[in-house]
């Protein structure tokens, strides 16, 4: 198989890789770039672990990625609710993921989220992907998540401003399918975790950039030669 980009979904819980890259990670498959999804922690459900849930929530990423296509994913087992006591316990394996696959595209939690996992995974991202290190990266894109984006308070450096649109036309009703797979993440409309938020977001997004449907990004770094 050629591959035109190698392309690295860092996703804090799963669900959040469907939530903000659904379609675009299934137009990255389309488009015969070789994706891989990182989940870095497990889900604590009432603030409480259990073996059992975490297998659930597995299962169900595995699930999301059949339906989404893409090639390879990646647990971390990193603990939900704690990733900002010590970033430095976030940044070490983000890292490693980085510098072993050597990705040119990368997505990423945006900064503003109202949830401390996701600033945390957005935190240790930033450090793992600077230019003098990570330099083989070419993009980075910030993506926003239901229920978490659009939740922050409205000042300036938490609220998502995008700058970059993917048309995810085709692809959208392959991203609802693939949220289908976290009923237990799943709510019903008006509740923004739902099938009709995900398309009511998607339609948005696409009327801001004269598109039926698209997922809406922030450049953090864009590099041409």
């Amino acid at each position: 198989m050629s591959i035109a980009n190698k392309v690295l979904v860092i996703a804090p819980h799963p669900d959040d890789e469907v939530l903000g890259v659904g379609g675009t990670i299934a137009k990255h498959v389309k488009n015969e770039d070789f994706v891989l999804v990182c989940f870095v922690c497990n889900r604590a459900y009432s603030h409480r672990y259990s073996e059992e849930s975490i297998r659930e929530d597995k299962e169900n990423a595995l699930n999301a990625k059949r339906i989404l296509s893409y090639h390879q994913h990646i647990f971390l087992d990193l603990k939900d609710e704690r990733l900002d006591e010590r970033l430095i316990n976030v940044i070490v394996p983000i890292e490693k993921v980085i510098f072993k696959f050597k990705p040119d595209i990368v997505y990423i939690p945006h900064k503003g989220d109202n949830n401390q996992d996701h600033r945390a995974v957005f935190k240790a991202s930033m450090v793992a992907l600077r230019t003098f290190s990570a330099s083989f990266v070419k993009e980075v894109f910030a993506y926003e998540v239901l229920s978490s984006t659009e939740q922050s308070a409205s000042f300036v450096d938490s609220i998502f401003m995008p700058n970059y649109y993917v048309d995810i036309k085709e692809f959208i009703e392959v991203k609802k399918l693939a949220f289908e797979s976290y009923q237990r993440e799943k709510r019903e409309f008006p509740h923004p975790r739902s099938i009709k938020g995900i398309e009511i977001l998607a339609m948005k997004r696409g009327m801001e950039a004269n598109l039926e449907y698209a997922e809406a990004f922030e450049v953090v770094r864009m590099i041409k030669k």
